[in-house]
């Protein structure tokens, strides 16, 4: 009983291989990684017989989950329900990144993964689905309240179209929730079992504490954002998921190559598993995968390269940027595409440093929470730049203090900098490739003159 890490995971098949298993197991986390740890211990609970029952988390009524671990049954072996995405343990604290990952999704062309969440987030603001304009009918004040963030703002059309014609159960008086901590506590009937898969956990709820308490709660979630530290630990979570696959298939994968794996991909463990099983498919009878077969086979989308240059500019190594440039040309995207998206990123900082040099609100180094609760409120009542700060106020929050890091006229500089290395494109011989390393040459001396002369 207790928390065990991901990596930990083989105790508790350990476990379950000498008898011993609990009758209700959390898997919570990176969605792909709850999946693989959820296969492994159904597998090894089920090796004497039993079926496995999946429910849609999203969906579920509590009610009848519950119902339905209290029967007895007449079929043989162990009876594993699978309750997946998981809404239960969600708090208000999840409601942004609930609807960043729906509005993600939905630029991806990715439908599905933007209902699932989009329908997350309904269920935390205990929303029913009445009505074709669900979140086009809730009113700005009233948003936070429901789902604890801001009004996104603009018009929510895409999201009224995606929840359309999905029909909620309607909720009972009392919460079953509760009735389920209960059944934990006293015990389910021995040959059922219970397991969650879930994304976001708030570990303060009770239902949480209860699993920690009277079951096994698995930690299958990995450091966000870039950071040499969680870059690092995302890049040991691929290594992992790409050398399990390729032992299935007998092959083997280059430590170069599967840098460039991960370069290409990022941290995406169902893309980085789907495009090496690709390449191994590509080698055909070769064992090892080399460098040459990633550069051939792997791709990468465009606007994530160009997305991976402006935050390029931002780190201390001048060679990054190089290197992310090269990426971006070998890739065939044209200089003046790259040129385009430099421009909306320095704009966008130039803007926000002109907002910081204003009186009221005043800008201060602050949290998160302080920026999203009082500074943020305070500048859209100013009025000024509203299109801009309708975004999401964690991703505004980070693009303030990356814009606090520079100088007004270090900024206007880099904007005429821009501008002329523009005129260039269209107008001088000079090959692009030329023009565009001249560029953010100098833009990264202008940024980080004490990086540009340690790397001279």
């Amino acid at each position: 009983m207790g928390l065990y890490k991901r990596t930990e995971i083989g105790t508790l098949l350990d476990k379950i291989t000498a008898g011993e298993r609990f009758q209700v197991y959390l898997c919570y986390g990176e969605r792909y990684l709850c999946r693989k740890a959820a296969e492994r211990l159904e597998e090894q609970l089920l090796e004497g017989g039993g079926a496995v029952h999946t429910l849609d988390g999203s969906l579920e009524d509590t009610s009848k989950l519950l119902s339905r671990l209290r029967s007895m049954t007449l079929l043989p072996g162990l009876q594993v329900y699978r309750v997946t995405d998981t809404t239960l343990f969600h708090s208000r604290e999840v409601g942004g990144p609930l609807w960043e990952k729906a509005r993600k999704a939905r630029d991806k062309d990715n439908s599905g993964a933007a209902l699932r969440y989009l329908l997350s987030l309904l269920r935390l603001g205990s929303v029913n689905l009445k009505g074709s304009s669900v979140f086009s009918d809730i009113g700005s004040e009233q948003w936070p309240k429901l789902f604890g963030f801001p009004h996104p703002g603009g018009k929510l059309d895409w999201a009224d179209e995606l929840v359309s014609g999905i029909e909620r159960r309607p909720t009972t008086a009392q919460d079953p929730v509760d009735k389920l901590i209960a059944a934990i506590e006293e015990g389910l009937p021995p040959h059922n079992l219970l397991l969650f898969t879930a994304e976001h956990v708030d570990k303060r709820k009770k239902l949480f504490t209860t699993i920690k308490k009277h079951g096994a709660v698995i930690d299958c979630s990995v450091a966000e954002g870039s950071s040499r530290a969680a870059l690092q630990q995302q890049k040991e979570v691929i290594r992992e998921m790409v050398q399990t696959a390729l032992a299935q298939m007998n092959k083997a994968i280059e430590p170069k190559a599967l840098d460039m794996l991960f370069e290409r991909v990022g941290f995406h463990p169902v893309g980085a598993v789907l495009e090496i099983e690709k390449v191994a498919l590509y080698v055909g009878e070769h064992q090892i995968i080399t460098r040459g077969d990633v550069d051939q086979m792997v791709g990468r989308t465009r606007e994530d390269a160009i997305f991976e240059l402006t935050e390029a500019l931002g780190d201390t190594t001048p060679a990054r940027v190089m290197t992310v440039l090269d990426h971006l040309l070998s890739d065939a995207v044209h200089p003046l595409a790259i040129i385009a998206s430099l421009r909306n990123y320095l704009r966008r900082l130039l803007i926000f440093n002109s907002l910081q040099s204003r009186e009221k609100p005043l800008w201060t180094p602050m949290s998160s929470n302080d920026f999203q609760q009082h500074y943020l409120p305070a500048l859209k009542e100013t009025g000024v730049w509203s299109d801009l700060l309708k975004g999401h106020p964690y991703a505004l929050y980070v693009g303030f203090n990356k814009a606090a890091q520079h100088s007004q006229s270090n900024l206007k500089k880099s904007l005429a900098l821009l501008l002329e290395a523009e005129f260039k494109l269209k107008g001088s011989p000079v090959p692009g490739r030329v023009v565009l390393e001249e560029l953010l040459f100098s833009l990264a001396k202008l940024q980080h003159p004490s990086a540009m002369l340690q790397s001279a």
